[in-house]
C-alpha cells in the first residue's frame, strides 16, 4: 500500500491559480479555506450534458457529494435537476431554487415522518428500495388525498450488477410491487441501478446496459431506466469514465427500442470534484532522517474518509522553480494518529506560512467534514466571472455548543 501511494505521489502537481491568488484568499477570508471555480464546474456539465445526446435524458446531480446552495444554483442554472438520498438532500435543492418535480429521490429506511414531508415538498418521483417501504408510501400517499401522483420507480437489487448490496428490490420481487402499487391507484414505471461509488471503468456501466434493459422489460408499465450515480473521478490520474462511449452506447441501445424511454443520470462526484480546492497553511516542520514531515492548519475531520479516495489526495504547492524534492508527509491539528491530509508526497523544502493547495475536493470534502476532535470548519468560498465570494461563513468555537443542553 506505501508503495503504491508514494508511486502516485511522484506526479508533480499544479496549483489551480496563481500563489498570489491563493495568498489573496487566504489572507481575505482566512485559513483552511475550500475553494471553489465555478468556470471549472460548468465545463465539466456542459461536457457531461453534451456527451450523451439521446433526446431522452435528464440529468440530476447527486446532491449527497456537495450540498452548498451557492454551488446548487449554478447548477440548477445549468439545466440540471437534482438527485435526493434523503430528505435534507431535498431541502438544500428546494432553498437553491430545484422544484419538486426536478428532483428524483432515492432512500433508504424513511419513516412516515420523512414520507409526509416529501409529499409535502411535492417530490414526484421516488425509487425505492423494499416492497415495505414502497407498501407505507402508497398508503400514507393515498391517504393525503393525493397531494401528488408521483412515477415510482424500483432500485434494483441483483449481485450480477449490482454487488452485494442490503439496498434494493430484487427482480423476483417485481410482480407483488406492481400489486402493491396497482392496489394503491398507482403503477412502478422506473428502475433504478447503481453500480457502485467512484468507478472509473467505463466498461462496468456499458457492459450492464443491455441486462439492465431486459430486467426494466419485465415490468408491465416501464417507461424509465435511471442510470444512477457512481461515476468516478480519477484522483490518482489514470483511468478516465469517457462520457462518450458511454454515451453512444446508451443511446445506440434505447434507440433501438420499440417506444421511447427516458433516461436519467445521476452524476455527483465526476460532475463536482474536480472544481473544488482545500486551501491549508504550513504551521510546523520537522525532519525525521529524510523526510519531511510538514504540519498544517486543517484536519483530515476537514475532508472525507479516506475511503472515498482511497487514502490518497493530489497536494500541490506553488514553487517554479525546478527544486529538489523531498518525501514528505501532510500532518493535520490534531493529535490523531491517522491525521494524513497526504503521505508519501514529493514536495519542496516548505517553511511556516507556505500555502499548499489540497486539489479535487469539490466531492465528499466539506459534505463529509465533522467536528471530530472539536475543530470548527472551514469557509467555503466560489471563485466565478465577476471574483469571489464567500458561500459559506468560516465555523468558530460557539458552533461547538449547538444543541447542548448545561
Amino acid at each position: 500500500m506505501i508503495e503504491s501511494l508514494l508511486q502516485n505521489q511522484t506526479k508533480i502537481h499544479s496549483p489551480p491559480f496563481s500563489e498570489a491568488m491563493a495568498q489573496r484568499l487566504l489572507s481575505t477570508y482566512g485559513s483552511p479555506l475550500y475553494v471553489y471555480q465555478a468556470e471549472i464546474l460548468f465545463q465539466t456539465l456542459e461536457h457531461i450534458t453534451r456527451s450523451i445526446n439521446y433526446p431522452h435524458v435528464q440529468f440530476h446531480f447527486a446532491t449527497v457529494t456537495n450540498g452548498n446552495i451557492a454551488l446548487l444554483q449554478l447548477i440548477e442554472q445549468a439545466g440540471w435537476g437534482l438527485h435526493a438520498n434523503t430528505p435534507g438532500d431535498v431541502f438544500l435543492g428546494l432553498k437553491a431554487g430545484f422544484t419538486g418535480d426536478r428532483i428524483v429521490y432515492t432512500g433508504s429506511n424513511l419513516n412516515r415522518a420523512d414520507i409526509q414531508q416529501l409529499i409535502e415538498w411535492k417530490i414526484d418521483r421516488f425509487n425505492f428500495d423494499s416492497l415495505s417501504q414502497l407498501q407505507d408510501f402508497c398508503e400514507y400517499s393515498g391517504s393525503q388525498g393525493r397531494l401528488i401522483r408521483p412515477e415510482i420507480g424500483l432500485r434494483l437489487n441483483s449481485p450480477e450488477l449490482t454487488g452485494d448490496s442490503r439496498i434494493g428490490v430484487r427482480p423476483a420481487e417485481f410482480e407483488k410491487a406492481c400489486e402493491i402499487a396497482q392496489e394503491h391507484g398507482l403503477r412502478i414505471t422506473g428502475l433504478h441501478f447503481y453500480r457502485g461509488t467512484g468507478t472509473n471503468a467505463t466498461g462496468a456501466f456499458t457492459q450492464a446496459i443491455d441486462r439492465l434493459i431486459a430486467i426494466a422489460q419485465q415490468l408491465p408499465d416501464w417507461k424509465t431506466i435511471d442510470f444512477g450515480g457512481g461515476f468516478g473521478y480519477p484522483y490518482r490520474g489514470g483511468a478516465v469514465f469517457d462520457w462518450e462511449e458511454f454515451g453512444a452506447a446508451i443511446t445506440q441501445r434505447l434507440s433501438a427500442l420499440s417506444r421511447p424511454i427516458e433516461l436519467v443520470i445521476e452524476p455527483g462526484r465526476s460532475a463536482i470534484a474536480g472544481c473544488g480546492t482545500l486551501l491549508a497553511k504550513v504551521v510546523s516542520v520537522k525532519w525525521l532522517g529524510s523526510r519531511q514531515i510538514v504540519g498544517v492548519d486543517t484536519t483530515v475531520a476537514n475532508l472525507s474518509v479516506p475511503a472515498v479516495h482511497g487514502g490518497y489526495r493530489a497536494i500541490a504547492t506553488w514553487e517554479t522553480a525546478d527544486v529538489s524534492r523531498y518525501e514528505t508527509d501532510i500532518c493535520g491539528n490534531t493529535t490523531y494518529s491517522r491525521d494524513y491530509l497526504g503521505r508519501n508526497c514529493w514536495l519542496p523544502k516548505l517553511q511556516i506560512r507556505d500555502a499548499i493547495a489540497i486539489l479535487d475536493c469539490g466531492a465528499y470534502g466539506y459534505a463529509m467534514s465533522s467536528h471530530f476532535l472539536h475543530r470548527p470548519r472551514p469557509a467555503e468560498v466560489l471563485i466565478d466571472a465577476k471574483g469571489d465570494r464567500l458561500i459559506r461563513q468560516r465555523e468558530d468555537y460557539s458552533i461547538l455548543l449547538n444543541g447542548q443542553v448545561f
